[in-house]
This record gives structure tokens, C-alpha cells and sequence, in this order.
């Protein structure tokens, strides 16, 4: 799918890429959901597919945050307060953490209200705002969404799709 230039088109990214992640985790045993044996986001780590599903929503929850700080004039710490962008690899052990008490079930739940939380702030900013208006540096809000729902929702597709063929996961 082509990067988003437009409201309609990152709200069609973000819709088509989490529908497809969706259906790839309904079917993923929830027993299987805790072994570390997929590659993590730092290097030589391994993660979980419940350590992959709290990154998503950490990810998802810091661009609600920075759009609220935003909103509120208020200094945003990007990528996130304690971390700069050379450390993203700490920054996922970090969501990873934040949500280790979490089943499968309560992860899943808590990306989909993410998710619809998202697509609510994107549906209430127009394309002006969200694509030809800097927000980050150089880069648009829409830009900033995409980077961090649509785009890591392939990835993390593709990361289980690999997973359940190395597992016999059908």
C-alpha cells in the first residue's frame, strides 16, 4: 500500500492494516501468546507476541499523548519523555513492561480502543492539519500517525505471519 498523502487515505491505511493484523492474531493460540521466540525491536532480543501487541499500543498511546500536549500548548518529549530516537530499541522494552500484566485478550482489547481512538482524532482534524501543516520537525501529523499505526501494523503482520509459519500455526 502507497504512504498516505491524505485524510481518506490514512484512515483507509490504518483500517486496512489493523483489520488484516486482526484477523492474524484471532488466530493465534492464546497459550503461544508469552513465549519469547519471535525477534524483539532491539537487537539480539526476543519477544513475545503479547510483547509485540504492547508495543502497538504503546506506540498508538504516545501518538494520542503528543497530540494532547500539542493541544494543550504543551512541550511534547519526543519520541517519549527519558528516551531519544536513537533508543527506540529501550523505548519497546519499555511498553513491553508496561503492559506485562496484561493477558492476550485484555492486549488485543486495549490496541482495538487505541486504534478507534486514533481513527476518532484523526476524523476530527481536517487534511489541512493533517498534511499540509508541519507538526514534528518536518514531518505532518498524518506522517506521524502513519509512521507509528498503519506502518507497524504491516510489519507486525508480517512478523506473525512469518512466526506462525516457523511454529505450524495455521
Amino acid at each position: 500500500m502507497a504512504i498516505p498523502t491524505n485524510k481518506e487515505e490514512l484512515q483507509t491505511a490504518i483500517k486496512t492494516n489493523y483489520s488484516k493484523l486482526k484477523k492474524e492474531l484471532s488466530k493465534i493460540p492464546e497459550e503461544s501468546t508469552t513465549i519469547p521466540n519471535l525477534h524483539g525491536h532491539a537487537k539480539d532480543t526476543l519477544m513475545s507476541i503479547n510483547n509485540l501487541v504492547s508495543y502497538l499500543i504503546g506506540w498508538g498511546e504516545l501518538v494520542l499523548k503528543w497530540n494532547t500536549k500539542k493541544k494543550l500548548n504543551e512541550a511534547v518529549d519526543f519520541p517519549e519523555t527519558g528516551y531519544k530516537w536513537n533508543e527506540l530499541g529501550k523505548l519497546a522494552q519499555k511498553f513491553y513492561k508496561d503492559y506485562e500484566k496484561d493477558d492476550f485478550n485484555t492486549l488485543c482489547t486495549k490496541l482495538n480502543n487505541t486504534v478507534q481512538k486514533i481513527l476518532s482524532l484523526i476524523e476530527e482534524k481536517s487534511n489541512t492539519e493533517l498534511y499540509e501543516t508541519a507538526w514534528y520537525e518536518k514531518w505532518t501529523l498524518g506522517r506521524m500517525i502513519q509512521f507509528n499505526t498503519a506502518s507497524p501494523y504491516n510489519n507486525a503482520r508480517g512478523r506473525i505471519r512469518k512466526w506462525k509459519k516457523e511454529n505450524n500455526i495455521l
